[in-house]
């Protein structure tokens, strides 16, 4: 990924397969993919925690993770594409001598404060949740460094009733500020597309449709990493089979809401009547990407279904073949939104498809390789499970 960095900051953005029709390529697709399974973490945990849950205690610390390090490889695409990354503190709003200011009504503007705002109430959600297994590991510290930054981390936390009535209410209110902000921070992403004037973007249906979709991706993304975290780690006794067949349903159950929203925007194309959205249509079906096209739907929506089976969701190798088909599907259904509509728009005479490149796919590629590399950092240093939730779960004689 830092060679594929170096490359775009060194030679620009021409080694990308984007041209002159094409104006976005991959690194939008793959901010709004990386985004999406962003999103979901924090919303997975905070809906489950609201819903009192209690077989989220097992997964509910990585996705949160998973959240962080999503949306920071997301926030990076945006800044590669500028053509001047080296300038990308231009989108901020701060006196200078050059008399500039952001154009609010730029999508890059409002990827920019979603993605921090997004970025610093995720990690504040997680490190509050990290409070109590932080002062476990400082109670155990042997060494003293190791004692004194985890007694710094843990911010005097002693195990009070007090504490925990604290603790209690802040994690709560979190969540209950958790859920509408991710909803919010998904729907400017759809606005980004939505708040266009090309056919197959301004689509009315673009937020709640780009919210499902990020939770969809989401779940098949924490349903792989508690599959491998489950087999790497030996926690078997805590990660159950239990767990994937709630997964899977809930999966299933977010397949069939994508099905209903690709019906949706076949129906509207065709109802407005108007010729160029007719034609967009008609090309996905049958033109260049249309391949893809149907990959897409077949990994979205049709392979899902097999989750009505209960021998299909209590199979953890069944649970993580198809999580990784939906991930794909969902990244193909990114690349299709954004390749589609510019290769095929308003002007005949300017159809022209999109071929990524060499460094396209090395940066999507180091991208999942920096994802890995940051999740291997935390399984090292902090605990993967809530330990101080699975020990209140013992306790009341439950089983996550």
């Amino acid at each position: 990924m830092l060679v594929s960095m170096y490359r775009v900051f060194h030679s620009g953005v021409g080694v990308w397969g984007n041209n002159s029709t094409v104006v976005w390529g991959f690194p939008l697709a793959n901010y709004v993919w990386w985004i999406g399974i962003g999103n979901a973490g924090t919303l997975i945990s905070s809906m489950l925690l609201l819903m009192r849950q209690p077989w989220r205690a097992s997964i509910n610390r990585f996705a949160e993770a998973m959240t962080l390090f999503a949306a920071v490889i997301a926030g990076l695409f945006p800044i590669l594409h500028l053509g001047r990354p080296e300038y990308f503190y231009w989108l901020l709003p701060y006196p200078n001598t050059m008399g500039l200011w952001p154009q609010w009504r730029s999508a890059l503007i409002w990827d920019f404060w979603a993605i921090t705002a997004y970025l610093l109430f995720s990690l504040l959600f997680w490190y509050s949740a990290l409070i109590p297994d932080l002062a476990t590991f400082r109670d155990r510290a042997r060494h003293v460094f190791a004692r004194y930054l985890y007694g710094a981390l843990a911010l005097g936390w002693r195990g009070s009733a007090l504490h925990w009535h604290r603790y209690e209410i802040l994690h709560t209110t979190m969540a209950c500020l958790a859920v509408p902000l991710v909803v919010m921070l998904h729907s400017v992403v759809g606005l980004d597309f939505a708040a266009s004037l090309m056919p197959g973007w301004q689509e009315t249906i673009f937020p709640p449709y780009f919210v499902v979709g990020a939770m969809y991706s989401g779940f098949a993304m924490v349903a792989l990493l508690t599959a491998l975290l489950r087999w790497g780690l030996r926690l078997q006794a805590l990660i159950t089979r239990a767990h994937f067949d709630v997964m899977a349903r809930i999966m299933l159950a977010a397949s069939l809401i994508m099905g209903l929203a690709y019906l949706t925007e076949w129906f509207a194309a065709w109802y407005r009547g108007e010729r160029v959205e007719r034609w967009l249509l008609v090309y996905q079906f049958t033109g260049t990407y249309a391949p893809l096209y149907w990959v897409m739907l077949l990994f979205n929506v049709i392979v899902p279904q097999l989750f009505w089976l209960p021998v299909v969701r209590r199979s953890v190798l069944a649970v993580v073949t198809i999580s990784i088909l939906i991930n794909i599907g969902m990244w193909l259904e990114r690349i299709l939104i954004v390749w589609a509509p510019l290769a095929h728009g308003h002007l005949p005479d300017t159809w022209r498809a999109f071929v990524p490149t060499f460094w396209d796919w090395s940066l999507l590629v180091g991208s999942l390789g920096f994802f890995a590399l940051l999740y291997l950092g935390l399984v090292r240093l902090l605990p993967i499970v809530s330990m101080h939730e699975m020990r209140k779960l013992l306790d009341e004689g439950q089983r996550a």
